[in-house]
Formats: structure tokens, sequence, C-alpha cells
């Protein structure tokens, strides 16, 4: 680990997230007085209200639909452990330790506002299993996104009591035999605290934060792909004109054009175009990957207004200790920015997918061979090169364009009624992280493709490394020493898995040099 995030008092950014969920970072809480006294003065709330037998939803009443049933004063302290139990109906996968991490970042960071009514000592202990790495096993699926992520956090609410399986040091346990382990101890769940845990947006949120950063890392990877894809083709790099920016000033636009500029500055100077109009998947490269760019300031707004939120139901006001009934855990905002995002990074897997098609199509690539294969002699006969590639890309481009139907419109009335408008933000987290993974899927293809592309015009002596620009040669380095020249035909499952954990975790050399953004 190389830093801390600091919970209380502050912000927490998606990066911040990211850092959690992939270990680059610890969680700390703050040791500010004014955001502890907070928390505690928000739980004191609850417990006087009881005192003097106030109604509170979910603590002197039944849940959702059950708010018309009173709780007897005695079974109060029961209600809590029950919350988590009955709610214990997750399928699916279970969620990766990154996105449980960043589930759990997204819940403290709400907790630690002060409005839900959480002891001191369960945020404490939440942050401890996030330091620790005591990781709740959370199934994916189960949420309708309002009232908010209430069955996959129950995973989380009942690991903090000690009765939820958890991951820890790479062993599955009960989360009581970890914490022992840990020199921890469960919490004894207070009437509210199961609601303050489960009721909240924070799975849609980890796994929107989570989303977020690979869709800008994929938005990066498919410029400077189309910068060597036009290479490739021996393009002609005037589409990217910096004049044609100014007539249609886009930001996100002009961003991405002024990369791939930047990236065939010395092609441009040395080649004289082959065409007076590339084909659009290289043209329109910048209109297509910039309104993913233009968004990234909306999303960002979204997401990280959301999970610095407090975002349960009620909220418990820290100052006068108004109980406050309302519907913040409906993850409408969560929704629309992962419906959003899915839709734009599947438009560029298409983008990739049809730059792929033209640099193995011997009717559209400008003279290269067939499939890229590197075969030459009798030995052409018997190698197919990339053809087996190009199809499998064209498959994951087609279930990537067909998982963007909007899962927010499929809002289903259910909870007898009483959840009668949900936001099904979490499905679409989901769904854009199934995008996003079929779209670093054809961007691995769209990798190879251009390495043995740009590879056979340097042998062939129709480019050079000097027409590389110098913002992309590092990229073009990493990828040479990644990614075989492949002259026989040989299984690529492997190096694609590679280069797809390499696209996921940012690892690839994706500057460009200043103010070519």
């Amino acid at each position: 680990m190389t830093g801390e995030v600091i919970f209380g008092g502050r912000d927490l950014t998606i990066e911040e997230v990211y850092a959690l969920a992939t270990r680059k970072a610890s969680a700390r809480l703050s040791d500010n007085s004014d955001f502890r006294e907070s928390i505690v003065r928000s739980a004191a709330h609850v417990a006087e209200t009881l005192a003097r037998d106030g109604v509170i939803y979910g603590v002197t009443t039944g849940y959702g639909d059950s708010v018309t049933t009173p709780v007897p004063l005695d079974l109060v302290p029961e209600l809590p452990l029950h919350l988590t139990r009955f709610h214990g109906v997750g399928m699916g996968r279970f969620l990766t330790p990154e996105e449980t991490r960043a589930v759990m970042a997204s819940r403290l960071a709400s907790l630690v506002r002060g409005w839900s009514g959480a002891s001191f000592e369960l945020v404490e202990l939440l942050c401890e299993m996030l330091r620790l790495d005591i990781l709740p096993l959370i199934p994916a699926e189960g949420s309708v996104g309002a009232s908010g992520d209430l069955t996959p956090l129950s995973y989380v609410a009942g690991a903090l009591a000690g009765e939820r399986r958890v991951l820890f040091k790479d062993r599955e346990m009960m989360s009581a035999e970890a914490f022992a382990e840990a020199g921890l101890k469960p919490v004894v769940l207070r009437p509210k605290e199961a609601l303050a845990v489960m009721n909240g947006t924070a799975v849609m949120s980890g796994l929107a934060a989570m989303a977020f950063m690979r869709g800008t890392i994929l938005s990066s990877l498919s410029t400077r792909l189309t910068s060597l894809a036009s290479l490739a083709l021996l393009g002609n790099p005037s589409h990217f004109d910096e004049r044609l920016s100014v007539a249609k000033p886009h930001a996100g636009q002009t961003k991405v054009a002024a990369r791939i500029r930047n990236d065939l500055s010395a092609f441009a100077a040395r080649h004289a175009p082959s065409r007076l109009q590339d084909r659009y998947s290289i043209r329109c490269a910048p209109h297509v990957i910039g309104v993913f760019e233009d968004m990234v300031p909306v999303f960002r707004a979204m997401l990280e207004t959301e999970i610095n939120s407090a975002n349960d139901n009620p909220l418990i006001d820290p100052e006068s200790g108004d109980i406050l009934h309302g519907g913040h855990f409906y993850g409408g905002h969560v929704a629309f920015a992962m419906d959003s995002l899915k839709n734009l990074v599947a438009n560029i897997a298409d983008l990739m997918d049809r730059q792929m098609a033209l640099l193995v199509d011997t009717r559209f690539n400008n003279g290269l061979p067939s499939n890229l294969s590197g075969a030459t002699g009798p030995r052409a006969a018997v190698n197919h090169g990339l053809k087996a590639l190009q199809i499998a890309a064209s498959a994951w481009t087609a279930e990537a364009l067909k998982l963007t139907m909007p899962a927010s419109v499929f809002s289903r009335s259910t909870e007898c009624h009483n959840q009668d408008k949900v936001s099904m933000g979490t499905i679409a987290a989901r769904d854009a992280l199934r995008v996003l993974e079929l779209s670093e899927q054809v961007a691995a293809a769209l990798t190879v493709a251009v390495r043995q592309a740009l590879r056979l015009r340097i042998e062939s002596g129709a480019l050079s490394k000097a027409d590389i620009g110098p913002s992309a040669s590092a990229f073009f380095m990493e990828i040479e020493e990644t990614i075989p020249f492949i002259e026989e035909d040989r299984p690529l499952d492997a190096l694609l898995g590679e280069l797809c954990h390499r696209t996921e975790t940012g690892m690839w050399s994706l500057d460009w040099q200043e103010g070519a953004a």
C-alpha cells in the first residue's frame, strides 16, 4: 500500500474509492473530534427517542410495508438482527474482493456523516474490516436499488454482527472467527444500526466507482489504439486538424482529437495520406470517444455526491435529533450514470471492433496481409493470423451492445407495493461492469492487431519507428514487449487475459505530451 484514505470531516473521491478497492491505500478514521461527536450524537438521539417512547420507522415498527406493525419495546433489540437474517437471500456470483472493498468504502463514507444513527463502535469496526481486509462474501444479485441495496448489504451488516462468512487471509470463515483472529469483536447491533448499514446505495455506488475508473482507462486506451490503427492503415492525419475542433468545439471531442493529432505528428510530417477521407471508425473516433470524455465530469459529480451522502432512511439530524423520514435510498442518479456509461462504453467497443475489421481485411487495410498473418511463403497457406480473433471481437462487441438496454426503465413494484418505484441502480452498475469487461476484451484484440500490423509495416519499410509520435512510442514498446509477433498460428487466450488485466488495472502508458489534451 502506498497511501492512506481518511474517513470523516471530508469528502471521498472516486480515485480514493478505487485506491482502497485495489489495496493501493488503507483506510483510517479521522482524529477530528467534531466528526466523531456527530456520530455519537446521532446514535444518542435514537436512544433518547426510544426512552421517551418515540416512534422511529424500522426501530419501533416493522420494515417496509410492515411500518404499521408496532414492535413491543422489549423486542426492539432483536429487530436489527432479524433484518440482516431475512434479507439473506442473495444469489449469483460473489462480488470480487475489489468490488467488495469499494462497497465497504462507500458505506463507510456515508455512515461517517453522522446522520444514520449508527454507533461509533460500528463505524470503527467497519473501518477496521476494510483496513485489515476482512471482506464479507456478498452475492451480486437481489437488489432493486430502493430501499437501497438491502439484500447485498445485509451480508455486510450480518458480518459486523459475527453471523456471515467473510474472506480473510485467503480463507473463507465466519466473521466472528476472523474478528477473533484479528483481535476484534463483533458488534451487537443496536436499534437502527442494521437499517443504517443496509438501507443505502453503497453497493451500486461502489460498483459504479469501479466502472467509472475502468471506463476512463478504456477511453484513453481506445484513443491511443485509434492513433496506432490510423498509422497501421497509413491513414490521413488531417482528420484531426485543430481547426476542425474549433469549428465544432465539444470539449471531449477536442481532447481526443488533440491526443490523436499528437500521436500522429511525426507521421504527418513525413507522409502524404493514401486516402482523402478515411472510413468513419478512424475519422470519427474523436466524436465517438469524445462523448464519453464529455460525460466524465457529469458522472463524477453524480457518483461522488451519492458516495458522500447520507443515503439511508430514516435520517437522524445530529444537531436537533429530529427523525427525518425520506427516500434517500433511491439510487436514481447512480442508475442513470451507469445506464449512460455502459451505452458510451459499448459504442467505444463497437468503434474498436470496426477498426480491427479494417486492419484484417485486404480490401480495406491498404496493403497489409490477410488477417495480419505474419507467415510468408508456403507457410502462409496453413496460417490464418487473427481471423478467429476478429470473429471473437465481433462476438464480444455484440454482447456488449446487447447489454445497453437501460436497467432503470425496468422498475418493478415490490414488497407489497410499498417499494412501488425502484431504481434498479445496482443492476445498472453490474451491467456496466460486464459491458466494460467485454469492451476490454475487444481492446485486447485490437491491441494485438495494431501491434501485428505496425510490425508488418515497419518490416516492409512502409513505416519506421520514428513515425510513431513520442507520446505513443512508450506504449508501442510496451505492446511489443508484451505481445509476441504472430508468425505461426497459436492460441491467444492466455495473452488476451493478460492484456485485459493490464487494461483493467491501468498498467498501460497512456500519457500524452503537455498541451496535447
